[in-house]
């Protein structure tokens, strides 16, 4: 990669972090116009809402099932091209998705063209990290990642409350027109600000996938998929829980996503600077901090006040563990990085499909629109176990290489 001026690397990392804006937006708006979505499009909302909006949670599910599918799927395809390439197509497919998104007539139609939104998700936060992390220099990978991943939680201050407050007022579909024209932006600030970074001829697909032969990646993706899934199953039915449990008004449910989204922010920032310090302390902590604020949510949030202060609280301890996460993907993928910093996308919305089902599952059974968050505490303490295993067998495997070889082991850093 050419040297850049400060100016073009400045425009090349707004670029990158504008368009985890749009997937924050496209990904998350789903949850605040659900009830709109379900009203609209299926006949037996108004006598059977809780089964209904249950039923529209597919939605979200779908998405995140694309995310999972399109991972590995473009990242093999692409293991030897530019990551910029793959960048540029990824945005092109963002804005034909949210165009089907917006035009679908009917519940499947829409359904289908959710999945299909969700395919570039993981392939485009694999690329750009890899190329902040490039354009950042040495030393800088979790910086970089948070400066992407920072367009999720920025996306959960300002345009998720948007795109819900448009869809309420000019119908849902408004919100996902607000999408196409933010990727068609982006899009076309990424061709004229993001470096062509070479690819790598030496990798193939099977390459990428050798990976996958590593058991510290499938203990990653078991952290990732199962330890986040609370967070999405409490997050799907928030606007529920605002109106239904709380007791306030429509109106209220963007100020309360705009709550979460502070939090995620401030604790997307905290947990890059954090990763670069010990990635391993930063999931530890981040963990059990997120425990707390599930506790504290469960029994404060039928009082507003307790409501925005424990989503804030979520918001702040979930994205603390995200950029720590997708960088030890990274660093124990080794060679694949791509296939490493995508998966870790994929298991976290693979966490979104699992979160959005079952905490559909336990408000359709009756348990009450708070249920969701005794799912995430399973989860997040499910996560803590995943972590104690993936740096047991990290030492281990550090250990033995050492003692074969004489020299640590590559691709694995505990820090």
């Amino acid at each position: 990669m050419h040297a850049l001026t400060p100016a073009r690397r400045v425009a090349a990392l707004v670029a990158l972090s504008l368009g985890g804006f749009g997937i924050g937006i496209t990904e998350f708006a789903s949850m605040g116009v659900l009830p709109d979505i379900a009203q609209d499009l299926l006949p037996d909302f108004a006598a059977h809402p809780e089964a209904e909006i249950s039923r529209a949670g597919i939605l979200i599910t779908l998405y995140a099932v694309g995310v999972v599918v399109g991972a590995p799927l473009f990242t093999i395809l692409a293991a030897r091209a530019s990551q910029a390439k793959l960048l540029f197509w990824m945005l092109a497919l963002f804005v034909v998705s949210s165009l089907a998104t917006v035009v679908a007539p009917t519940f499947e139609l829409l359904a289908a063209a959710r999945f299909v939104s969700g395919l570039p998700h993981a392939a485009y936060f694999g690329a750009a990290a890899l190329l902040a992390a490039r354009i950042l220099g040495p030393g800088a990978q979790g910086r970089g990642i948070a400066i992407v991943l920072a367009g999720l939680p920025i996306a959960n201050i300002f345009g998720v409350p948007l795109a819900t407050a448009m869809g309420q007022a000019l119908g849902w579909r408004s919100a996902y027109a607000l999408v196409a024209a933010i990727f068609a932006l982006v899009l076309v600030l990424a061709l004229a600000f993001v470096p062509r970074a070479p690819g790598n001829p030496s990798l193939s697909a099977r390459g990428s996938l050798a990976g996958l032969r590593n058991v510290r990646v499938w203990i990653m993706i078991a952290l990732a998929s199962l330890g986040f899934s609370g967070f999405f199953a409490l997050y799907s039915y928030i606007a529920e829980v605002t109106t239904r449990v709380t007791g306030l008004s429509p109106e209220a449910v963007p100020w309360v996503l705009a709550c979460f989204g502070v939090g995620m922010t401030l604790g997307n920032f905290i947990g890059g600077w954090a990763a670069d310090r010990s990635t391993p302390r930063t999931l530890v902590i981040g963990f059990v901090a997120f425990i707390g604020s599930l506790l504290l949510y469960l029994a404060v949030a039928a009082d507003p006040v307790g409501l925005f202060v424990s989503v804030f609280l979520a918001g702040l301890t979930s994205s603390v563990l995200m950029p720590a996460t997708q960088s030890r993907f990274i660093r124990i993928s080794a060679e694949a990085a791509l296939l490493g910093a995508a998966l870790s996308h994929a298991c976290l919305n693979l966490g979104n499909a699992l979160g959005a089902w079952l905490g559909g599952a336990v408000i359709a059974a009756g348990f009450g629109y708070l249920s969701p968050g005794w799912v995430g505490i399973a989860s997040a303490c499910l996560g803590l176990v995943f972590v104690a295993l993936s740096l047991w067998v990290s030492r281990r495997d550090r250990r033995r290489f050492r003692d074969t070889t004489g020299i640590p082991l590559p691709g694995d850093a505990v820090r």
